[in-house]
């Protein structure tokens, strides 16, 4: 299975389409019965991920083999969730392969903004990475798997960059349109269609109020910096939260544009579509990569969408499990 057999329906071809399906509640509804044994038998784990960091998590064993074949942690988008329903499918999918799920929330998605003081940003790997070791170590006979959509792709792919080194038998990661360069992502939110960029900033300002109101006492933003576009509160944010400095050295901090993964030692699979409108897939055709990391460019899809018939099953549930069975179970 590869990138070349996906095909949508005409109807469904739309790049828009195929993103804004991804994570839409008309999925959550249609397959409440299928994820409802994901989240029915979840456990909840709050990680100590190092420098007093801790990150929520949910793990869900499976019950469809005598023992599982692995386990997979999962790593959603930028203001998803643990909840949004592209994991949730994606979860269910490798519950009914035989495989153990674990679910990771980054700080401040999900219902965390109060477990740490300091706010998220896309430059905290070291806490992911730390979060990934502590699940390997709860479960240390299940081979190790991760998998990851959008920023979330990204992360996993930063985290499959350090396991060797934070001593973490990864055995295979695989990324869904996975951030590339923050500098064109952010030039391509801007130019995209104006509920790409409504959209994300709705859901950042409701995150960001979560957060003042767990930490009231911390001047986070005030009325004036929330009415802002992406690119002016992601500098404020940067300037005065971080020490980065300025927004380019922030952007810089997460890019993994180039050769940077050119030393990425764990098997990998990376895959995008032609027609993604957040990440550029030039961005893919420009990256050196070792000869075990594969990249994966479907015709369309849209950006982490894949949804291949009007089921609104997406395909890429296919493409995870087929890559975690092989290089994982």
């Amino acid at each position: 299975m590869n990138a070349a057999d996906y095909r949508a329906p005409r109807l469904l071809r739309n790049a828009h389409v195929q993103s804004v399906l991804a994570s839409s509640g008309i999925r959550r509804i249609l397959f409440a019965r299928r994820r409802a044994a994901l989240e029915r038998r979840a456990t909840e784990h709050v990680l100590d991920c190092g420098d007093g960091v801790r990150l929520l998590g949910y793990h869900t064993p499976q019950q469809a083999l005598a023992r599982p074949r692995g386990l997979v942690v999962l790593l959603h988008g930028w203001e998803g969730s643990v909840h949004s329903s592209y994991l949730l499918h994606t979860g269910s999918r490798l519950l009914a392969e035989g495989f153990d799920v674990f679910r990771l929330n980054f700080r401040d998605h999900g219902d965390t903004h109060h477990l740490n003081p300091d706010l998220f940003h896309s430059c905290r790997i070291d806490e992911v990475v730390g979060a990934v070791g502590a699940v390997s170590r709860m479960f240390p006979d299940l081979p190790l798997g991760i998998a990851g959509f959008s920023l979330g792709g990204n992360f996993a792919l930063r985290v499959a960059l350090r396991a060797p080194a934070a001593g973490i038998a990864l055995r295979h990661a695989v990324a869904v349109c996975p951030a590339i360069s923050p500098r064109d992502i952010l030039v391509a939110i801007e130019g995209a269609p104006w509920f790409y960029h409504s959209y994300f900033m709705r859901k950042w300002r409701q995150s960001l109020a979560l957060k003042q109101r767990a930490f009231p006492d911390k001047r986070l933003f005030d009325d004036a910096d929330l009415r802002t576009n992406m690119r002016e509160l992601t500098r404020i944010m940067v300037e005065r939260h971080t020490d980065f400095g300025t927004l380019e050295n922030y952007l810089d901090g997460y890019s993994i544009a180039g050769d940077r993964l050119s030393t990425l030692a764990v098997p990998t699979s990376i895959l995008t579509s032609t027609d993604d409108p957040i990440i550029p897939v030039a961005n893919f055709r420009e990256l050196v990569l070792p000869a075990h990391v594969e990249l994966d460019i479907a015709p369309g899809g849209g950006h982490c969408g894949f949804i291949r018939d009007f089921s609104l099953r997406s395909w890429t549930e296919d493409y995870i499990a087929e890559r975690v069975q092989r290089h994982v179970g």
